[in-house]
């Protein structure tokens, strides 16, 4: 019985698992209170694991195959470009717009609302689930990344808990975010809810930031100076960061795609970039 029990588990494991190329994908799930939902989880993990590992966190892991990460990560892998990591990706739920956000600060259409629970799952439910799943109870840093709103939400935790983070990557960030509608007197100062948190936020000498966005992202000027409002938006993020004390050149990496898009294929164009910089083989 013993025996027809492991194969039935041996089996049941495979299935739920994938090898791209020396990259092991193991999907899961994981019962959340927080969020009153089943989260799907996958586990990106090196076939032949050596060393201490780092932790990258990723924010809407259901696009993580259209984006082709496995494959990413075998090519630079192979190419001896990373040191060890480990990937989990956290599929969005059907309130991703309520989940993901600024937490405690929904914007003036009152989305985001969920982004407190959405950020207690994260420290309560995710991350003891992945250290008891992977037997790993200490990573030499951990990292969080997303793409638009999941972006804004990836930065939104770093920030606010840097001594659990080392770096945020966001493409395409949704730093428009904001408490007032352009017809209410929006104030681009004051309105802005991830700058704002910025500029009230305190300095953390050890964070490190990647944006990437592109120069198709979108089509809307709201200020009318020539640059859309991704861009715009994203630089002056950056500024804020640098008012903080955070070193253009050595705390910041900002991409600028000219044929990038709103899109999987061009965020998968850069996260490369991204994981290089993030995590060189040879860095600490």
């Amino acid at each position: 019985m013993n025996l027809l029990l492991d194969l039935f588990l041996y089996i049941w494991a495979f299935m739920q698992s994938t090898n791209v190329q020396g990259i092991l994908v193991e999907n899961k799930l994981l019962e959340s209170a927080h969020l009153e939902r089943e989260v799907k989880v996958d586990f990106y993990l090196p076939a032949n694991p050596t060393g201490e590992f780092s932790l990258l966190l990723i924010n809407d892991g259901q696009n993580m195959e259209e984006l082709g990460l496995a494959e990413i990560l075998e090519g630079l892998n192979k190419a001896g470009e990373l040191r060890p990591l480990i990937c989990v990706a956290i599929h969005a739920g059907i309130d991703r717009k309520l989940e993901f956000g600024t937490a405690g600060i929904p914007d003036y259409k009152n989305r985001g609302t969920m982004a407190g629970n959405y950020t207690q799952f994260v420290f309560e439910e995710l991350l003891p689930f992945i250290r008891l799943e992977l037997g790993i109870y200490q990573f030499v840093e951990k990292a969080f990344a997303g793409f638009s709103l999941g972006g804004l939400s990836a930065l939104d935790i770093v920030w606010r808990h840097p001594h659990q983070f080392s770096t945020v990557g966001v493409f395409s960030g949704s730093f428009w975010w904001r408490t007032k509608s352009l017809a209410d007197g929006y104030d681009e100062a004051t309105d802005r809810i991830m700058h704002d948190l910025i500029r009230k936020g305190h300095y953390a000498p050890w964070l490190k930031f990647f944006f990437e966005t592109g120069a198709m992202d979108e089509s809307m000027d709201r200020n009318n100076n020539g640059v859309i409002d991704s861009i715009d938006d994203t630089l002056s993020l950056i500024d804020d960061l640098v008012a903080k004390g955070y070193d253009r050149e050595k705390d910041i990496f900002y991409l600028e795609l000219k044929d990038g898009k709103h899109d999987i294929p061009t965020w998968g164009r850069a996260m490369p970039v991204f994981l290089k910089w993030a995590f060189a083989s040879g860095g600490a």
